[in-house]
C-alpha cells in the first residue's frame, strides 16, 4: 500500500502517467513467477488498470534493467540525505527534500545535457491523464491462516477463529493494535502488537480455553474392564496408585472387584475415594476401610486449633527470680 500510494504521487506530480511501468522485483509487487515471467499481485493489478499503464518487471541479476533507478538512489543519498541529515521529523526531511528536487531539476543534466523540468514539459505531452480520483488502496497486508488459526506479521504470531483456516484476511496495524479482516471486510480478530517471535493468541477462537492433555484410560481385560465399571472413582484409583509405583496393580484390581459382591457397590466405591484420599492402593487397605466403615476417621481441616482441657500451671513474676530476690 505504501509503494503504490507513493506511486500515485509521483503520477500527480508528473501530471500523468506512463504507458509502461518498470519496477524491480518487490515482494509487495509480486504475486508469483512463471518461468521466468513476473504475476502481479492483484492489487497491483487494479492500480495498474485505474491508471492505465502495463506493469513490468526488471530481469534477475541484472544490472542494466534496473542499473538506473540504483544510480538514481545513490544520487539522491550521497548527494542529499547524507549531507543534510538528520532532520528532526518527516515533515521537515520532506521540505527539505522538495527544495533541493527544485534545485537539482532546475539546472542541465550531465548525461542528458537538458534541464529536467524543461524536459518533463514536453514528455508531458505522451504522458496519458490522470484519473479523477485516487484508487482506494487496502490499508494492510494479506495472509493465509495456517493450521494453527493464526496469521504471521511482523515476525509474530496472531490467533483467528477456526473457521477461517486455509483462507485469505487482511492484516492491519495501527496505534499498537493488530486487527484482522475477512474477505468480506468485517473484523474477526483484534489483538495488542506484540514484540517479534511472540504468540497473541484468544481462547474464543479455538473454542474456548484449551483442555489439560490426559491419556484416556481404555480396559484391555476383563479384570480391568469390571474394574472401571465402577466408575470415576475407580479411574482416579487407578490413576493415583500408578503414579505410586504400586506393584502387581492388576491382581490388587482383580482382588478389589471381587469385594463388590460381598460389601456392595456404593461402599466399595465409597472405600475408594477414600483410599485415594490416604494413598492407600492395596486389596488389604480396601478391605481395611471396608471393616472400619463408619468408624473410621475422617479428614480433619488444616489450620485447626487442638483444644485441650489441660490445667492451668501457677506463673511467677519475673522480677521474683532477681539476684536481690534470690539474697
Amino acid at each position: 500500500a505504501t509503494t503504490m500510494r507513493l506511486l500515485a504521487e509521483c503520477f500527480e506530480l508528473l501530471g500523468g502517467t506512463p504507458k509502461v511501468l518498470l519496477t524491480d522485483r518487490m515482494g509487495c509487487l509480486k504475486g508469483g513467477v512463471v518461468a521466468n515471467v513476473m504475476v502481479p499481485t492483484p492489487d497491483f493489478v487494479r492500480f495498474a488498470t485505474h491508471y492505465g499503464f502495463r506493469p513490468d518487471f526488471c530481469e534477475a541479476a541484472d544490472p542494466e534493467s534496473k542499473g538506473m533507478v540504483e544510480a538514481c538512489c545513490g544520487y539522491v543519498q550521497t548527494d542529499f540525505i547524507v549531507p543534510a541529515a538528520p532532520w528532526a521529523d518527516l515533515a521537515e526531511a520532506n521540505v527539505a527534500a522538495r527544495v533541493w528536487c527544485a534545485e537539482v531539476n532546475g539546472r542541465v543534466h550531465s548525461t542528458t545535457m537538458a534541464v529536467p523540468d524543461e524536459r518533463l514539459v514536453e514528455e508531458r505531452k505522451l504522458l496519458r491523464p490522470l484519473p479523477g480520483l485516487r484508487p482506494p488502496l487496502r490499508a494492510g497486508e494479506r495472509r493465509r491462516v495456517d493450521k494453527m488459526s493464526t496469521v504471521r506479521f511482523g515476525s509474530a504470531r496472531y490467533s483467528v477463529p477456526r473457521h477461517l483456516v486455509g483462507t485469505d484476511v487482511m492484516v492491519i496495524a495501527a496505534d499498537g493494535r493488530v486487527s484482522v479482516e475477512d474477505r468480506a471486510g468485517e473484523t474477526v480478530a483484534e489483538h495488542r502488537l506484540v514484540a517479534p517471535g511472540e504468540c497473541s493468541l484468544v481462547d474464543d477462537h479455538y473454542g474456548g480455553p484449551r483442555r489439560a492433555p490426559a491419556r484416556a484410560v481404555r480396559a484391555r481385560t476383563g479384570t480391568e474392564t469390571a474394574f472401571l465399571a465402577l466408575g470415576p472413582a475407580a479411574e482416579a484409583f487407578l490413576r493415583a496408585a500408578a503414579a505410586a509405583g504400586t506393584t502387581k496393580l492388576g491382581s490388587e484390581l482383580a482382588t478389589i472387584t471381587g469385594l463388590e459382591a460381598a460389601w456392595g457397590r456404593d461402599a466399595l466405591i465409597a472405600a475408594l475415594e477414600r483410599a485415594t484420599t490416604f494413598r492407600r492402593f492395596k486389596a488389604a487397605d480396601i478391605r481395611a476401610i471396608l471393616d472400619a466403615g463408619p468408624a473410621a476417621p475422617t479428614v480433619a481441616d488444616e489450620g485447626g486449633l487442638l483444644v485441650t482441657g489441660l490445667p492451668q500451671a501457677p506463673v511467677r513474676d519475673l522480677a521474683a527470680y532477681r539476684l536481690e530476690a534470690l539474697g
